[in-house]
């Protein structure tokens, strides 16, 4: 299988095994921030289908141009919306793709991964999904979800996302080793945007243990930086509180935006990780 179609198989046995993501605002006849098809007829934007005038139609509703193909007068239904269109975005620095020694899959595809699982539901219910900085319009169904994991696999070009045209939930992935003061300024365009995202942040073990020992040459994916470590063991007291600082201050972030955040360790039960980002996207739901 292609790596898309190989993650989508994978997303759709991990979405099986959840319980139904309950993602539904409270009043979910209006149009709220996101606002998502539910494939019946009522107050939205996009159209949904034709019907024949009733007295109690206001002409001006009529749309001449179909009524003319024929004796009857139509017009023209849009589609009922509801608050919920959903995108994403993984990281495609190669720092982001890559695995390490042993690893099954790089860190973006466990992104992914995750994401598709998330997607998978929200599409079948009729939710809006897609892919953040494609251009592409967010859609339901089948075709909406192969587009979404080509479109995550395949990456911006090294871009980070600008905002979508309109709100929606976000889920943004990286490993987010950048620091902190550097995302606060890519996610403060976003985050005023879209009150509603989650930080899904995913290491690799090896970044997240620092199990080397000896001497031990370190380089980073993408750039021509590399160091040599004499005894890299009596680094990695101050390696882990380092790391652990730096979640701590995206977890602040997070919480200072309004966001969720996730944290998942490659080769980690995907299911574990997969529950607590769809506890974070129902809490949203649960607010409104």
């Amino acid at each position: 299988m292609t790596p898309a179609a190989d993650l989508r198989a994978e997303a759709e046995r991990l979405a099986r095994q959840l319980p139904g993501l309950n993602f539904k605002a409270e009043a979910s006849e209006a149009a709220h921030i996101g606002s998502a098809g539910r494939r019946r007829a009522g107050g939205g934007e996009t159209f949904w289908q034709y019907r024949r005038y009733a007295q109690e139609d206001d002409a001006g509703r009529i749309d001449w141009r179909r009524s003319a193909k024929g004796d009857d007068l139509y017009v023209r239904e849009t589609e009922l919306e509801t608050a919920r269109t959903v995108m994403f975005w993984a990281d495609d620095h190669p720092g982001f793709r890559w695995k390490g020694e042993g690893d099954l899959r790089t860190k973006a595809e466990e992104a992914i991964l995750l994401m598709l699982t998330m997607a998978i539901p929200m599409s079948r219910e009729g939710e809006r999904i897609g892919s953040l900085g494609t251009g592409r319009r967010p859609s339901f169904g089948k075709r909406a979800v192969d587009r979404l994991a080509n479109d995550l696999l395949r990456g911006t070009g090294g871009n980070f996302p600008a905002p979508p045209r309109a709100a929606a939930t976000l889920i943004i992935a990286s490993d987010f080793y950048d620091p902190v003061p550097e995302w606060t300024a890519r996610l403060a365009p976003l985050a005023g945007k879209c009150p509603e995202g989650v930080l899904l942040a995913v290491s690799a073990p090896a970044e997240v243990d620092f199990p080397y020992e000896g001497r031990v040459k370190l380089s980073r994916p993408g750039a021509a930086i590399d160091r040599i470590l004499g005894r890299a063991e009596t680094m990695r007291e101050e390696y882990q509180r380092r790391f652990a600082a730096q979640r701590a201050g995206l977890e602040d972030l997070a919480r200072r935006m309004g966001w969720g955040f996730v944290s998942h360790v490659t080769g980690a039960p995907g299911l574990e990780s997969a529950a607590r980002l769809k506890a974070e996207l129902e809490r949203f739901g649960a607010a409104r």
